[in-house]
């Protein structure tokens, strides 16, 4: 049960899509449901594993909204109940606590079906600050994880996070994974120059505009570009921003990019940069070090668990606008430090495939269902 999927991307769409199909390649019978987010889909089916988008409707504080969802929860859990049935599933793993998360967690209640739930940052790095603002989200992620029989974080910050803000204290690590051996598209252009190249969700938590300020200093225009790939809320404000720092012509927005393109445009960067206010765990890092090109990461959060600052990667404040510079201007400055620390990347991220992830998860599982 994921809080959101296909045909939308983002860490957890990729964490969810990933472990399912290699799960279903060993053999065992997986669905993922999603919430219906509105895209008019009601099943796909994402790598040979069947998707159902059900519907999560939430009580609001208005009138209306409590009106709305009245209405809306008889279907609702209707919805749930008839997924539940066609499957009748050993595990509930939820990904991502959302709204997904409040109908799983009655799900286990109703039918004592053992519960593992997986968090990806959802309580701290969302930009709507959903879990500051609804005490039904709050509440129900409080009681998820007293009730569920497993409960992972993609990193130690978010392990810490569940300590600090939720009082849970026996949360395991399994973090993210990345295809070693993804293809890139053949037809991406060869850049023209040195291209930084940075790739997510445009919205204010991942720090492009923090990139964009600190491009726009040290010289960095007049010696590389800057390409920024992705869309999200901050796409009109970023491109406003870029063109009031004067630095419009060097910067590319080429929007949403597809797997293949985001092989392509890595393995030709000069450096691959994770500008993230914080950042949870960061598959982004994984497919840098994958590219065998050198990774500039933050150093808040997920990234700093995994890179050796100045050995398989760079770590940077992205706060500290000179120092983010510094830091691409080093990779100009000394090309052969700059694929000695690439190569050091390529090496590392054989760590974090996603049959390893799988492998966790299975442990996990078996040790669940020994057990009730």
């Amino acid at each position: 049960m994921t809080s959101s999927f296909h045909p939308r991307v983002g860490g957890v769409e990729e964490h969810t899509a990933r472990v399912a199909a290699e799960l279903s390649r060993r053999g065992h019978r997986v669905e993922v449901w999603a919430v219906d987010r509105g895209d008019g889909l009601l099943t796909a089916t994402v790598d040979g594993v069947p998707a159902r988008y059900l519907p999560c409707p939430q009580p609001a504080r208005s009138v209306g909204g409590v009106l709305r969802f009245l209405r809306a929860a008889p279907g609702a859990v209707l919805a749930w109940w008839k997924a539940y049935r066609r499957l009748r599933p050993e595990i509930l793993h939820v990904q991502c606590f959302g709204p997904n998360g409040v109908y799983s967690l009655a799900l286990h209640r109703l039918t004592r079906t053992p519960l593992v739930v997986s968090s990806h940052g959802e309580t701290f790095a969302d930009d709507h600050h959903v879990f500051d603002r609804s005490r039904l989200q709050r509440g129900a992620l409080h009681s998820a994880l007293e009730q569920a029989d497993a409960v992972t974080g993609c990193s130690r910050l978010v392990t810490d996070h569940l300590r600090s803000g939720f009082g849970f204290e026996r949360s395991l690590i399994v973090p993210n994974g990345v295809v070693l051996d993804e293809p890139a598209d053949p037809g991406w252009p060869a850049p023209g120059g040195p291209t930084f190249v940075a790739v997510g969700r445009l919205e204010h938590t991942k720090g492009f505009d923090l990139l964009l300020e600190a491009f726009a200093t040290e010289g960095l225009p007049g010696r590389a570009w800057l390409l920024i790939g992705g869309d999200g809320a901050e796409a009109t404000a970023l491109r406003d921003r870029a063109r009031a720092l004067g630095i419009a012509d060097r910067v590319a927005f080429p929007g949403r990019l597809s797997r293949g393109q985001v092989v392509a445009a890595m393995a030709s960067a000069a450096a691959v940069v994770v500008p993230s206010r914080t950042e949870a765990f960061g598959i982004t890092t994984l497919e840098g070090w994958r590219s065998g090109r050198p990774v500039i990461a933050t150093n808040h959060g997920g990234p700093a668990e995994i890179i050796r600052d100045g050995r398989d990667g760079f770590l940077v404040d992205p706060l500290d606008l000179p120092a983010l510079a510094r830091a691409m201007a080093g990779v100009l400055d000394d090309p052969a430090e700059a694929e000695r620390v690439g190569r050091a990347g390529r090496e590392r991220v054989g760590d974090f495939t996603w049959g390893k992830v799988a492998d966790l998860y299975e442990d996990i599982y078996r040790r669940v269902l020994a057990s009730t």
